[in-house]
């Protein structure tokens, strides 16, 4: 760990500013304390453009009556300020004035992150240094490479949170994304490739992850996509690549199965525990227990430990990932997945690492299956109707199948489905379980999160690819 902690609230002040907000009758009040420092910087045309350098600070409090939230802010911490933002998250209540004792002891915390060299000890040339050798490896890389963009983004994020119950405790959370953007040329036709790579990790995450990697598999991308033929359309057997491919994971069941959603009953899946929801070759996790993935969290933004959580269990719906108020007024517990973008946001169920585990099959086994059929090996975007579940997914990178083997890539491809039906349609899974590389950030409700997916390789026996080839 780092011995360079950030200025932070005293034990005294904390007990008072709860007790200020349970003062009208407040069932439960909560502190959030938060200092962030951040780099970001991008690349564009062989130099830096943006070079930025960013520090937030702030005490967001919260009081609970019955499923109604009161919610204060300040980013100016001295003692008046903070009180008058307990007493807005107070007023929630409508009782008069009343003492509350408040005693909070900390909890040590486990550590869930890797880091050897914290950002915030990084000196802004490694940083330039680092995007300059990207882009003069995706330069390198071939002759048809036109463009470069790069962005890079690392942050050191010190939380402390507190509630009336007596909870305390402490997390210092890195994060770290280098993702590259490369456009190659070839007789006027223009094609692009996308790949990112981060995590939970220190600096040193660029020993092994070098920045010529990540640059030359967006310009592998870029230049694969040259060679494409026009995508396919029409209903289709789809092989879903490992790693990348647990987005659609993510955004067609994922959301779906988020507490909040399901008590207010506008998911699919509200009140279907223990029902079969998905094939019985479907498993699916949520884990915020991984160390060093992008999602991963010590604990989450209510205090509750990070867990590992099984949603969907050989097909059956085993539970939801809850939030300390959606699980109370559901009569369960949290699962650790009360997360909120910064200090200044109510807290909201949310993902961590969300994964398929592996299967029993080699992935060129599931690939052998299909005689003529699509390979999505990655998505570069897409849209989800959590009510319905219904959803549209750019391919980012693909391969027509054919005879059992990948063929040509294929350009303009977007597969179209809904959620809950296209995991009835799994028909095999791959031993290849991987999370992805990638800097994924997931918003909802105005609040973004990093997160992380993860798939093996995965067949689904019939789903719609949307296309300009017929036939």
């Amino acid at each position: 760990m780092s011995d360079t902690q950030p200025e932070t609230l005293p034990r005294s002040l904390i007990e008072h500013l709860l007790a200020v907000a349970l003062e009208r009758g407040g069932e439960h009040a909560e502190l959030f304390f938060e200092q962030r420092l951040s780099h970001a910087l991008r690349l564009q045309e062989g130099r830096i453009h943006e070079a930025g350098v960013s520090v937030t600070r702030g005490v967001g409090i919260r009081v609970r009556v019955g499923d109604q939230q009161g919610y204060g802010y300040s980013d100016d911490l001295s003692q008046g300020s903070l009180e008058r933002a307990a007493r807005v998250a107070g007023k929630i209540a409508r009782g008069g004035h009343i003492l509350h004792a408040v005693s909070v002891n900390e909890r040590p915390v486990e550590n869930m992150y890797i880091e050897g060299e914290w950002s915030d000890r990084v000196a802004m040339g490694r940083r330039v240094d680092l995007l300059l050798r990207a882009d003069a490896a995706a330069r390198r890389s071939d002759a048809r490479v036109r463009a470069v963009n790069g962005n890079l983004a690392d942050e050191v994020q010190d939380v402390l949170i507190a509630n009336s119950d007596g909870l305390l405790v402490r997390d210092r959370r890195p994060l770290v994304a280098l993702s590259v953007q490369v456009v190659a040329e070839r007789n006027g036709e223009r094609t692009q490739g996308y790949f990112g790579d981060g995590g939970r990790r220190g600096f040193e995450f660029y020993d092994r992850v070098t920045p010529e990697w990540i640059a030359g598999e967006a310009a592998r991308i870029a230049v694969v996509n040259l060679e494409a033929v026009e995508a396919p359309a029409g209903e289709l057997p789809v092989v879903v690549g490992p790693g990348g491919g647990g987005v659609l994971l993510h955004e067609a069941v994922g959301h779906g199965l988020e507490s909040d959603f399901n008590r207010q009953g506008v998911s699919l899946y509200s009140g279907r525990i223990g029902e079969r929801v998905a094939s019985e070759l479907v498993t699916i996790y949520d884990d915020g227990n991984l160390p060093g993935e992008r999602g991963s969290i010590a604990v989450d933004d209510e205090g509750t430990p990070g867990q590992h959580k099984i949603l969907v269990e050989h097909g059956m719906l085993r539970g939801y990932m809850q939030d300390n108020i959606n699980a109370e007024l559901m009569h369960t517990h949290s699962t650790g997945s009360g997360r909120r973008q910064s200090f200044r946001y109510l807290p909201q169920p949310r993902m961590t690492n969300t994964y398929m585990p592996a299967g029993d099959l080699q992935p060129d086994e599931v690939i052998k299956r299909v005689k003529r059929g699509f390979y999505a090996k990655s998505f570069s975007g897409g849209q989800v109707e959590i009510s319905k579940g219904d959803f549209v997914f750019m391919v980012g990178e693909g391969y027509l199948i054919e005879d059992g083997r990948l063929t040509a890539p294929v350009k303009g491809a977007t597969l179209i489905g809904n959620g809950p039906e296209i995991m009835t349609r799994v028909s095999a899974v791959g031993s290849d379980m991987k999370l992805a590389n990638g800097s994924y950030t997931c918003g909802k409700g105005g609040q973004l999160v990093p997160v992380g997916v993860g798939l093996p390789t995965l067949l689904i026996s019939s789903m719609t690819v949307g296309g300009s080839r017929v036939g």
